[in-house]
């Protein structure tokens, strides 16, 4: 039997960045902020993440860095699969209340593709019903989102693991490597409806956060949050993500991360360097 190739989490991951990215708008019934983290060596699109305006949809997708050795750019495959998607949901293709079609969709257009592209990601999409008030989501891997309603979460992603830092995760594979490289279904992502309220914080994030910050610190951070005026939400998006990167380069701090890792039998201690996206929205009224 062949042994199968399983491409993990870089530990600690490489240092990457995303664009310089600082926006906000409203979309549908989310007025959003958005905070990528900066890194200040090796630069590499890792994260990406899409708006529409029209079905209120975010999405966040990770490349996975341990292509890099095999000398794949691992940003490619995420940014393609998130333009996919984009694409998708602005020409109306796709469910609001089955984002796991918009994910399915867009990888198996991929794998169809002419032009070649090697890589993995995970990915995490999130759909606001305008007329439900519901919450559609689908998270594959180990990205995720929060909903924080009266300063305590509500609802949230459950993490998706294969085992220790090997998240599931989209692959396309060169085919010498086909069905050796740990690939997952796109049907195999967790899905979740939910019905939200007006005020509601919806926090969407890669694993850059949640390996750094644990639920408490998050929260302490969102209750600053006085306002939902885009620069309010901004600087909250921003703090956390800050907190995040520090904690990160921590060695003596224990993170979420370290306390996986000693679950599982390696001695770790300290933050863990890696990529961080935050996206932060409020569930607000429409306004054109």
């Amino acid at each position: 039997m062949r042994s199968r190739l399983n491409i993990q989490r870089d530990l600690p991951c490489m240092v990457t960045r995303l664009p310089d990215v600082t926006t906000a708008a409203v979309l549908g019934h989310l007025m959003s902020g958005l905070l990528c983290s900066l890194f200040p060596l090796r630069i590499v699109v890792l994260n990406v993440l899409f708006f529409s305006r029209f079905f209120s949809s975010v999405g966040v997708a990770d490349g996975v860095g341990g292509w890099r050795d095999y000398g794949v750019d691992p940003s490619q495959f995420s940014a393609t699969l998130m333009r996919t998607c984009e694409r998708l949901v602005k020409e109306g293709r796709f469910v609001p209340s089955n984002p796991v079609g918009i994910l399915t969709t867009s990888y198996y257009e991929l794998l169809q593709n002419k032009v070649p592209l090697l890589g993995s990601s995970t990915a995490c999409i999130v759909v606001l019903d305008r007329q439900s008030h519901q919450l559609h989501t689908a998270n594959l891997g180990d990205s995720g989102f929060l909903v924080v309603r009266g300063g305590e979460v509500v609802h949230r992603s459950d993490e998706q693991q294969h085992y220790f830092n090997t998240p599931f995760q989209l692959s396309i594979a060169p085919p010498e490597a086909e069905g050796s490289v740990l690939s997952d279904s796109p049907e195999a992502a967790d899905s979740s409806s939910f019905d939200v309220q007006l005020g509601d914080i919806i926090l969407t994030a890669t694993d850059g956060l949640f390996d750094n910050m644990p639920d408490y610190m998050i929260l302490q951070e969102l209750k600053k949050l006085k306002y939902t005026n885009y620069e309010s939400i901004q600087q909250t998006a921003k703090s956390i993500a800050e907190q995040a990167h520090v904690l990160a380069y921590d060695p003596n701090y224990m993170s979420p991360f370290a306390q996986f890792a000693n679950d599982n039998g390696l001695n770790v201690r300290g933050g863990k360097p890696d990529d961080i996206t935050v996206l932060l929205s409020i569930v607000a009224e429409y306004t054109d």
